[in-house]
């Protein structure tokens, strides 16, 4: 999508729609619409005097101009009570708008700034932002295997009117940062919504790659061999049933001079689950492609990372390996030794992640990060304890657990946090082993994190689980059916506030 930043009559400006936001409970509109009112012989006025407009959130009213401006519809957003307006409701509020305006086959849309100018909380570069976000992710689609013709419509440019010029070097600066994330949630949303034979260990490597060379990233990719070499045995254990080879994927920014690693990024990329021997139940089994979303995730962060030239030190590690059943898989009762030498009794396979996870951790670990914060799509305990709109998150620092709350807070990415109870370290006890892969059924989230927080030592380390929110079946907002892109953008905020 061609993004611009522009100044200009609202009513004089050549475009398939434009797009103007209305307060609930406002009396006297902004001046937006009091132009495009006077030219629509009083459309506006009279549909909030009949109560049609009322500025709810998520309302949405599309006027078609019948001539009377050089734009063809007019769209009215709601954006609820002025006092709860923020960014994430601009990005939600431009997102269902730009769809309901593509269904009508508009391939053009102008947003105006100028209401929001006046809302002094936040700048106008994080509106703008907000608002580039919205329509991306908004529109995003998946069509790479559809070949059937279709009528759908395409939204090929967006611009954002500013109020006056000076208020455009700050639009710039919010719809170029906007354009930059939402892409780099667009990129690990198809990466999450490829089958899983198209997105395999090997295709997520070359993903990687692509990044790599793109953006002057550095990359370094160990094969199975090499994984032998260093004893990562619990991630190769899991890669055993596969005809699919594993890969230990390694993307280094580097934006300042000193060779410390600031911020480590982990990211379970299992590129299809079926449980292994601990074979998952049928249902929705075709979901489970999904399981690499942390790996696509840590992926699309370093890149966005890179192109937005932060002055901090970010590398991202994702273990890419497929789980399935075959007669050479892992059984139940088997015992694996991980890279830092301690020895895991398998309960069950389908506690793969941890185990492909606990390399990873082990490997980075080595060289002494400042701080390590790993993805992953880790248990449907977590599902159950907080549902599929809210991230849960544990880790060994506080510190570092609040910043990236706080970063998925700005980002409209809602995280929880869970406790971390030593107590529970009792439930991976093993008679034969240093410890089990899984507990019991209860408390699975927090002890899946204490699984992990045996490889990361004194390491200030934060474990995000996404396994609600990494995958949805509806459309909500700028969220679409299938791969979220979660925690992409929690992520790069969370770069953003540590290399200030």
């Amino acid at each position: 999508m061609d993004i611009k930043v522009d100044t200009g009559d609202i009513t004089k400006i050549e475009t398939g729609a434009v797009i103007v936001g209305i307060f609930e409970g406002e009396i006297k509109p902004g001046r937006d619409i009091v132009l495009l009112n006077k030219k629509l012989g009083k459309a506006i006025s009279t549909s909030i005097e009949r109560g049609e407009i009322k500025g709810r959130p998520g309302e949405i009213t599309v006027i078609h101009t019948l001539g009377k401006l050089p734009s063809q519809h007019v769209a009215i957003m709601g954006l609820g009570k002025k006092e709860d307006f923020n960014p994430d409701r601009i990005r939600g509020s431009v997102a269902e708008t730009c769809r309901t305006l593509r269904h009508k086959k508009v391939s053009d849309i102008t947003v105006s700034t100028r209401l929001i100018t006046k809302i002094r909380q936040v700048t106008l570069e994080d509106y703008a932002q907000a608002i580039t976000e919205g329509a991306i992710l908004g529109l995003y689609s998946f069509r790479k295997h559809i070949t059937k013709e279709n009528d759908f419509n395409e939204v090929k440019k967006l611009t954002l009117l500013a109020a006056k010029e000076d208020d455009v070097p700050l639009a710039i600066q919010g719809a170029d940062k906007g354009k930059i994330i939402a892409e780099a949630v667009s990129l690990a949303r198809d990466m999450v919504n490829e089958p899983a034979n198209y997105m395999t260990p090997a295709a997520m490597a070359e993903v990687a790659q692509k990044i790599a060379q793109d953006n002057k990233i550095d990359i370094t990719i160990l094969e199975k061999e090499e994984m032998q070499k260093l004893g990562m045995g619990a991630l190769l254990g899991v890669s055993q049933g596969s005809a699919q080879p594993p890969k230990l994927i390694i993307l280094t920014y580097k934006g300042r001079k000193s060779g410390d690693i600031d911020l480590a990024l982990v990211g379970k990329g299992i590129t299809f689950d079926t449980g292994g021997i601990s074979l998952k139940n049928a249902t929705q089994l075709e979901e489970m492609k999904d399981d690499m979303s942390g790996g696509a995730s840590v992926m699309a962060a370093i890149m966005s990372i890179a192109q937005l030239k932060m002055k901090i030190n970010v590398t991202s590690v994702i273990p890419a390996v497929e789980n399935m059943p075959d007669g050479g898989a892992i059984r139940p009762s088997d015992i694996l030794i991980a890279l830092t030498g301690k020895t895991i009794e398998i309960i069950s396979t389908d506690a793969e992640g941890r185990l492909i996870l606990c390399d990873a951790l082990g490997y980075i670990n080595k060289s002494k990060p400042k701080a390590i914060v790993d993805v992953a799509t880790l248990t449907g305990a977590c599902v159950v304890a907080l549902g599929k709109q809210c991230s849960g998150i544990l880790g060994n620092n506080q510190e570092l657990i609040d910043k990236v709350i706080s970063a998925g807070a700005q980002a409209g990415e809602p995280v929880w946090q869970l406790p971390l109870f030593q107590d529970y370290k009792e439930k991976l006890k093993s008679d034969v082993a240093d410890m089990k892969n899984c507990g019991d059924s209860g408390g699975g989230t927090i002890t899946g994190a204490l699984f992990l927080s045996e490889f990361v030592g004194d390491t200030p380390w934060a474990h995000m689980d996404i396994a609600g929110t990494s995958y949805s079946d509806k459309e909500r907002k700028y969220t679409i059916k299938g791969g979220t892109g979660i925690p992409v953008r929690t992520l790069v905020n969370l770069a953003i506030a540590l290399s200030i």
